[in-house]
This record gives C-alpha cells, sequence and structure tokens, in this order.
C-alpha cells in the first residue's frame, strides 16, 4: 500500500479483473495435483474465484484469507506486474 494512503494497489489479473497487491501470497501454476486440491478444496469451502471469462487456466493467485482466483494469464505475466507496480510506487514514494 502506499504511504500515506488508504487506497489499494490494486493488479490487474485479466479481463479487467484486479487483485489487491497486499492481500496476495502467491501466484502458482495449475498444473500439478497440489494446485488441482486446492483448486477443488476453494470451490467446496465457496472461496475459488473464477477470473478466466471462460479460458483456459494458467495461474493461480492465493491470497491471505485462503481465496483462490483463477486467472487465464500466466503466472509469470501477473509477476511481472506486480513488479511493475512495485517499481512505480517506489518511484513516487
Amino acid at each position: 500500500m502506499m504511504k500515506g494512503s488508504m487506497r489499494p494497489v490494486l493488479v490487474n489479473i485479466g479481463f479487467g479483473n484486479v487483485v489487491s497487491a497486499e492481500k496476495v501470497v502467491a501466484i502458482v501454476t495449475p498444473g500439478s495435483a497440489p494446485m488441482k486440491r486446492i483448486r477443488e478444496e476453494a470451490r467446496k469451502s465457496g472461496k475459488l474465484v473464477d477470473a478466466t471469462q471462460g479460458r483456459r487456466t494458467r495461474s493461480i493467485v492465493i491470497t491471505d484469507s485462503n481465496h483462490i482466483i483463477l486467472s487465464a494469464l500466466q503466472a509469470e505475466t501477473i509477476t511481472q506486474r506486480f513488479s511493475d507496480v512495485k517499481d512505480i510506487l517506489e518511484e513516487t514514494g
């Protein structure tokens, strides 16, 4: 979050969907068995957010509240967006 401001820093995870940067714990690829298990457990507990707009899931965003967000963007793309936001925040103070 920006110093002196209460506005959350939002990062685009595709198709106009955004996530609060300070709430993200991890960005992972969806292919492994543990990630498939995490996705299914989140679905059963009502903590799954599908932000793929019907496209293939290419990354999974895990939040500090244990919500699981599915994105159609590559994990590397989202990670780069987080890095870009961090750079901008450091430049502006």
